[in-house]
């Protein structure tokens, strides 16, 4: 799904191994590397909790890209390093999904999007 740009690499840390156990009150770490195919002035992150093909949107604290690593504006054929955290609260069930996060450019295309699959655990 990624339109206006290519993932080249995806980190979530820590996850050893997959699914990711994503432990209650714990922060994990997001590093995407990805090259721009267009301009954009900003960038803006959704992420999602797709369980049984609903997709339940996940809140994070930063959702502007411009504020997580990227240089904006975002400039075509140059590569960016994404950081951002992925805060999993302690209220949230226990249970295996697959966390989706895109990121989207001015014109609302997909900069980015991938998919990890996850254990919420206590």
């Amino acid at each position: 799904g990624s339109k206006d740009g290519s993932i080249q690499e995806v980190n979530v840390s820590p996850c050893p191994t997959q699914p990711c156990q994503l432990y209650k009150g714990t922060s994990y770490s997001i590093n995407v590397t990805f090259a721009s195919k267009i301009e954009s002035q900003g960038s803006k992150a959704r992420v999602y909790g797709e369980m049984l093909h609903v997709d339940i949107p996940f809140p994070i604290p930063e959702p502007d890209g411009c504020k997580s690593g990227i240089q904006c504006p975002i400039q075509k054929g140059r590569s960016y390093s994404y950081l951002n955290k992925l805060p999993v609260k302690s209220e949230y069930p226990s249970i295996k999904l697959i966390v989706k996060w895109e990121l989207v450019d001015d014109q609302d295309q997909m900069l980015f999007c991938w998919k990890i699959p996850v254990q919420i655990t206590s």
